[in-house]
C-alpha cells in the first residue's frame, strides 16, 4: 500500500492519512519549524511515531514550494538490537521514502553514566548520540516524533510529579541556537498515528525497554485517558496552556 500512496497524486491519498499529513503541516507552519534548503535529521526509533514522521514529511515534500533535504538516523543499542529481519524491512521502508537511513550502533548504558540509569539518563544520552552527529554532518535541524499526547504528559508530569510548569517545546534551541530540536507532530493525537502506521502495516518495532513499567509517562496515560472522559479537548487544552497565561492568577515574583 505504500508504494501505491507514494505513486499517488496527492489528491488520492486517503483522506485519514491526509488528515495527518496536514496535522503535521500545521504544526511545522505555526512553530515555523522547515524553512527552503534546510537539511533535517529524522531521529528513527523504529516505534510508530518515528515512522509516520518521516512519511508525513516526504508525502508534504510532494506539494509543498518550500524544499528540504531528510535524513534518517536509527540509533540501535547494542544492549538490546533490533532483530536484523526488522532493520531490514525499516531500511526498505526508507528507501521507498527515497530518504537516506543509517542504523548506526550504540551504547545504551555508556562508562560515563556506571549504575546510575533511568529514562532521563536514556533520553539525555540519546540526544547526545544525534547532537553528535548532526554537528559532524553539518545538520542544524533534528525531528523527533514526539505527538501532542507526548507533550500533554509531560506537562502533567513536571505540574504533579515535579513541581514546575514546563512543557515540551514544539521547537528548542541548543548550544545557542546552532542546533534545533524540532517536533512536527505536536498538533497530532496518537491515536490518528496508530491508526495511520496499523493500516498502512508499517514496519513498527518498539525497542525493548529494562525500564518500561517504571516510566511516568506510561502512568500519566490512564490519568490523562480519565480526563479525557471529561472533556474530549483536554490533550489540546492541555497543550494550548503554556500560550494562554493568566498573569494576573499567577505570581509576579517568587
Amino acid at each position: 500500500m505504500i508504494d501505491e500512496i507514494l505513486k499517488s497524486d496527492t489528491d488520492k491519498i486517503p483522506k485519514w492519512l491526509m488528515r495527518t499529513v496536514k496535522q503535521a503541516g500545521k504544526g511545522i507552519n505555526r512553530f515555523k519549524m522547515i524553512e527552503e534548503g534546510d537539511e533535517v535529521l529524522l531521529a528513527i526509533s523504529g516505534g510508530k511515531d518515528s515512522l509516520v514522521l518521516a512519511l508525513s514529511l516526504s508525502i508534504r515534500l510532494k506539494w509543498l514550494p518550500v524544499r528540504y533535504k531528510l535524513k534518517a538516523l536509527h540509533i540501535n543499542w547494542r544492549e538490546y538490537p533490533i532483530p536484523p529481519p526488522l532493520l531490514s524491512q525499516i531500511k526498505d521502508f526508507f528507501n521507498k521514502l527515497e530518504i537516506p537511513f543509517e542504523s548506526l550502533t550504540a551504547d545504551m548504558l555508556p562508562l560515563s553514566i556506571k549504575n546510575r540509569f533511568n529514562c532521563y539518563l536514556c533520553a539525555r544520552n540519546r540526544k547526545r548520540i544525534l547532537f553528535e552527529y548532526a554537528e559532524k554532518h553539518n545538520i542544524t535541524k533534528i525531528a523527533a516524533g514526539h505527538h501532542m499526547d507526548d507533550i500533554a504528559e509531560t506537562t502533567l508530569i513536571n505540574i504533579c510529579l515535579r513541581g514546575n510548569f514546563s512543557t515540551m517545546m514544539p521547537v528548542q534551541d541548543f548550544f545557542k541556537g546552532k542546533l534545533k530540536l524540532i517536533r512536527p507532530l505536536c498538533l497530532v493525537r496518537e491515536p490518528q498515528i496508530k491508526l495511520t502506521a496499523e493500516r498502512l502495516e508499517l514496519p513498527v518495532y518498539n525497542t525493548i525497554c529494562p525500564y518500561k513499567e517504571t516510566n511516568l509517562r506510561l502512568k500519566m496515560k490512564p490519568v490523562l485517558k480519565q480526563l479525557y472522559s471529561l472533556d474530549k479537548n483536554v490533550y489540546q487544552h492541555v497543550f494550548d496552556a503554556p500560550w494562554k497565561i493568566n498573569s494576573e492568577y499567577l505570581p509576579d515574583k517568587l
